[in-house]
């Protein structure tokens, strides 16, 4: 039961978080919850930002068809590409081995996996690296080094990305987002925005020239640091790639539900 519960937090953070995210964009954003199913949907290029998650706790094999087709009728809607972001542990046992042959009768295929994560753990202590300088971002010109490192990391063209942060309003207040500097260079970015009652990480990533050194543990931590200090949180959730997986058990979180994204079929 705890693991379902941590899971179905996971899964709500992400509907929190998005909404956010989503409205904070110009465009056709759709934010809705329809049965079974959240819509975070901004139609921004940035594909990160184009989000549909299935909500039900235990479906099983007949409900979990129906809920990825109507997912997917809802992706095949839009203007720009998205995820389905699918929480493993909320499916139903005897439904779960057949979830990526049911996407496929869905016309989804499966991108990249996932690890939802969840902690106790703040506040941190105020974070060094030898090597880095942290600045809030502030100015457009701090987004777009923020967008420009993760389109840099995830493989999105940079005018992707910038079409999801640089104008922001959000970023530049709502949400703390840091920037580390290597010799005044932005190398590595991370942020946290408060969700019920939470502190949710957002958007980490390191220049990929520049992996491997622990920058992004430790803007994650300063992202941490700030986002706690500002709110007085003490709870923090995040969805990892598998990159960032090794890298927050250290910080004190813990991983409850693995999670499969799904993108539309050529």
């Amino acid at each position: 039961m705890t693991v379902l519960t941590d899971s179905v937090e996971s899964m709500e953070q992400l509907a929190v978080a998005w909404r956010a995210m989503v409205l904070d964009r110009d465009g056709e954003a759709d934010v809705r919850d329809l049965p079974g199913i959240a819509v975070r949907w901004a139609d921004c290029r940035f594909a990160f930002w184009n989000c549909v998650t299935l909500t039900e706790a235990g479906v099983d094999g007949a409900l979990l068809e129906r809920r990825l087709r109507e997912a997917g009728d809802i992706m095949r809607s839009k203007k720009q590409l998205g995820f389905l972001w699918v929480f493993e542990e909320l499916i139903g046992d005897g439904a779960r081995a057949g979830l990526e042959a049911a996407a496929e009768r869905a016309g989804l295929v499966y991108a990249f996996p996932g690890t939802g994560m969840a902690g106790d753990l703040l506040p941190l202590p105020e974070p060094v690296h030898p090597e880095l300088t942290f600045v809030r971002v502030s100015t457009d010109e701090h987004l777009q080094a923020y967008a420009d490192i993760n389109s840099r990391a995830y493989g999105f063209a940079l005018e992707d990305g910038r079409d999801g942060l640089v104008g922001s309003a959000l970023w530049k207040d709502g949400v703390h987002a840091y920037l580390g500097l290597r010799d005044g260079v932005p190398v590595t970015c991370a942020a946290t925005v408060e969700a019920d009652g939470r502190l949710f990480v957002v958007l980490v990533a390191t220049d990929p020239g520049w992996e491997r050194r622990g920058y992004g543990e430790a803007v994650t931590r300063k992202a941490l640091h700030e986002g706690a200090r500002a709110t007085g949180l003490t709870r923090a959730t995040l969805h990892a790639t598998a990159a960032g997986a090794p890298v927050y058990p250290r910080i004190g979180f813990r991983p409850n539900s693995p999670m499969h994204f799904f993108a539309l079929k050529g």
